[in-house]
C-alpha cells in the first residue's frame, strides 16, 4: 500500500491534471456507475469538533471503492493541520486490498477545487474574466489555481470578512497565479462586478445576497456542506438554473437548496441537473449570456476514489510516497 503526505498528495496531483479525473468520475456518478452512501457525521461530545466518514465505490475503468475519513476542528487559520485532518484508503476491486492512503485535507482541497471549475467550464460564460473569491482560507487558495485553469482571467479579487486575512491572503498566494489579487471590502459591489464567485467560507448562516448577482453570473456554492449551514441567501437558489453534484446529497444536506424548498420557492424537480448530465449532453448547460448559473458543491466519494487513484498513479512514476508491505 502507498501512503502520501500532505506534500506528496500535492505533488503527485496538480489541479490543472485533476479536472479530467472529476469530469469522468461525475459522468460515472450521473450514470449511476456508483455507489455512495450519504457522508455520515459524528460530532464530538463536550467540542465543536466532528468527524465525517464517506464511503464508496465508483465502476468503470477507475472501479476501486474506498473511505475518507475526516477530523474537522476549528483551529488557528495558520495552523500547519489545516482544517480537515484525516485520510483517504482506496482498496482495488478485484482483490479487496489497499493500494493507497492519501492525506484528506489536501486530496478534499484539490479535488473540490476541481469540481468547481470543471462546472465553471461548462456553465460560465466564455470570456468570463473576472473572478471573485469570498472567503480567503485554503479552499480559496486551491480554486485560485483551479478556476485559472478554465478561463482566461484579467481580474481576481478576495473578500473576506476579517479584511486582514484577505490582505494575508493576497500577500501571501500572488506568485501562484499571473494576475495580481485585489482585495475587496464591499461584498455587494464586488459580487455585482464579478463573472464568476466562488464561495468558499465556514459560515453556519446565510450571508451573501441574490441581489448581488448581475446577469451572466455564474456562482460555486462550496463552503457549506451541512443541512444545517449555508452561505448564501435562499433566493440565490432561485436566481437561474440550480445545478449539483449529486442530487441526493443535495436534497439531503444542501442548506440553501433546503431553506428555498422549505419556503415553497423552489421543488426537487427544479433542479437543472447534476454537472455529469450537463457534461455527458443529458441537460442543458448556460442557454443565455444573462443566465444566472448557480453550482451547489456538496462533494462525493467518487470524486475522492477518482481523484485518489489518480494522485497514485502519478506517485508511482514520480517515486513518490512510502510502500508499506501489509502482509509483513
Amino acid at each position: 500500500m502507498l501512503v502520501l503526505n500532505k506534500s506528496q498528495t500535492a505533488e503527485a496531483l496538480t489541479h490543472t491534471a485533476c479536472i479530467p479525473l472529476i469530469k469522468e468520475a461525475m459522468e460515472a456518478v450521473s450514470q449511476r456507475d456508483v455507489a455512495m452512501p450519504l457522508r455520515q457525521y459524528l460530532h464530538i461530545p463536550g467540542s465543536d469538533g466532528k468527524l465525517t466518514a464517506m464511503t464508496g465505490f465508483l465502476g468503470g475503468e477507475m472501479g476501486s471503492f474506498g473511505l475518507k475519513i475526516v477530523s474537522k476542528f476549528p483551529r488557528d487559520h495558520n495552523s500547519p493541520h489545516g482544517t480537515h485532518v484525516g485520510m483517504v484508503i482506496i482498496f482495488d476491486r478485484t482483490n479487496g486490498l489497499p493500494v493507497g492512503m492519501l492525506h484528506g485535507g489536501e486530496l478534499t482541497a484539490i479535488r473540490t477545487s476541481a469540481a468547481s471549475a470543471l462546472a465553471t467550464d461548462l456553465l460560465a460564460l466564455p470570456d468570463a474574466s473576472k473572478l471573485l473569491f469570498v472567503g480567503a482560507g485554503e479552499e480559496a487558495r486551491h480554486h485560485l489555481q483551479a478556476i485559472n485553469a478554465v478561463r482566461k482571467l484579467e481580474k481576481i479579487s478576495v473578500w473576506a470578512r476579517n479584511p486582514d486575512r484577505a490582505h494575508e491572503f493576497a500577500t501571501k498566494h500572488s506568485a501562484l497565479v499571473p494576475q495580481e489579487i485585489e482585495v475587496s471590502t464591499d461584498l455587494a459591489s464586488a459580487a455585482s462586478d464579478a463573472h464568476i464567485i466562488c464561495t468558499v467560507t465556514s459560515a453556519k448562516e446565510p450571508f451573501f445576497n441574490a441581489e448581488w448577482l448581475q446577469p451572466g453570473t455564474h456562482i460555486n456554492l462550496v463552503g457549506a456542506a451541512m443541512k444545517e449551514a449555508a452561505e448564501a441567501d435562499w433566493q440565490t437558489v432561485c436566481a437561474g438554473p440550480f445545478y449539483t453534484d449529486f442530487i441526493p446529497s443535495a436534497m439531503d444536506q444542501a442548506g440553501e437548496l433546503l431553506a428555498a424548498i422549505d419556503r415553497g420557492a423552489f421543488s426537487e424537480e427544479q433542479i437543472a441537473g447534476e454537472i455529469g448530465q450537463v457534461s455527458l449532453g443529458q441537460r442543458p448547460g448556460r442557454q443565455s449570456r444573462e443566465e444566472i448559473t448557480i453550482y451547489k458543491s456538496l462533494g462525493v466519494s467518487a470524486q475522492d476514489l477518482a481523484a485518489g487513484l489518480g494522485a497514485l498513479t502519478n506517485a508511482k512514476n514520480l517515486g513518490l510516497g512510502q510502500d508499506i508491505d501489509l502482509s509483513a
